[in-house]
């Protein structure tokens, strides 16, 4: 049995929480609601003075035991018309409660109209025989609903990405050709790792094949700096950034920098049909990408990154 990751484990607790959160309110709609089925103004009006009260869905609406809508879709201003008779039968929301589910809350999806991320929500009315004669149904925007999940944070673990097919199939009939980057490597690799240790740089990314890169700084984490060749070939690049000292939040030890950028420059010569074409540091959370020449990435641990040797990479 395949486990969860951090990020499915935090999704499922969210739907878990709204679950619960939303069963309540949808029993007791459902219970009035049995009650009118035969009387659609008596329906709308009480649909609609829900929606008053309601600050998160987006649209309420009922249909009959076939799927079919007998109302229109009550909103917070008002209605929207034309939805007498649409047959939600399709949807996949509805196949679940006609299989026979009292109440359901779908997988997010992307709306029809707006394009948007929502949910919905499916409540099965029961007349007084404990008979199914219809379904409640309430639209939500995941904009609006209530935040009840803490912020997810990855997990970390080393991940492999396969790139574009059409590059592996070409992989054998290409051949590292030396970049300005390539040339200057032990200068430039220095250069980063002082930016690093001293002037605030907390994720750095080289791209060896196009002899740039791009930093992203503590004191401004949402923007990035593109520093070409001329200038990664210039120490003086310095002089342009303040003095910070190594940013507290890091957990990358300072003195595995130089070993991490040797094997960085490891990869790239290791061999001249896959070869490293781009990597990352970030000391914060202590993540490596790596992007080869077959076009697959990875993402590691630093630690786990100075635990693998050339032959983990390109075997014996």
């Amino acid at each position: 049995m395949v486990s969860e990751t951090k990020l499915q484990i935090t999704v499922r607790k969210q739907r878990e929480t709204l679950e619960k959160l939303l069963f309540e309110s949808m029993s007791h709609l459902a219970e009035v609601c049995a009650k009118e089925m035969d009387n659609k103004q008596a329906l709308e009006t009480f649909l609609s003075a829900e929606m008053l009260k309601a600050n998160y869905c987006k649209y309420l609406w009922v249909v009959d035991n076939t799927g079919r809508q007998i109302i229109d879709d009550a909103t917070r201003t008002g209605f929207k018309r034309g939805q007498v008779g649409r047959d939600r039968i399709a949807r996949p929301y509805m196949q679940r409660a006609l299989k026979g589910e009292d109440y359901y809350l779908s997988e997010a999806y992307i709306s029809r109209n707006r394009k948007r991320p929502s949910l919905t929500a499916i409540k099965a009315i029961h007349d007084y025989n404990d008979k199914v004669i219809g379904y409640l149904g309430a639209d939500f925007d995941l904009r609006e609903l209530p935040q009840t999940a803490d912020q997810y944070e990855d997990d970390n673990i080393w991940k492999q990405v396969k790139g574009d097919p059409a590059i592996r199939s070409g992989l054998f009939s290409q051949q590292r050709t030396e970049s300005a980057m390539d040339a200057q490597i032990d200068d430039i690799l220095s250069l980063i790792e002082e930016l690093i240790i001293d002037k605030g740089v907390f994720h750095a990314k080289l791209h060896f094949s196009s002899s740039r890169a791009t930093l992203w700084m503590v004191d401004n984490p949402y923007s990035y700096q593109i520093l070409n060749m001329d200038e990664l070939s210039d120490p003086d690049i310095c002089l342009a950034f303040r003095h910070q000292d190594y940013f507290d939040k890091a957990i990358v030890d300072p003195k595995k920098l130089p070993l991490i950028f040797k094997q960085f420059k490891s990869l790239r010569f290791a061999d001249e049909t896959i070869y490293l074409r781009a990597a990352s540091l970030n000391v914060v959370n202590g993540m490596v990408g790596l992007n080869f020449s077959c076009d697959g990435s990875h993402y590691m641990h630093y630690d786990e990154f100075l635990d693998k040797n050339m032959s983990f990479w390109f075997g014996d």
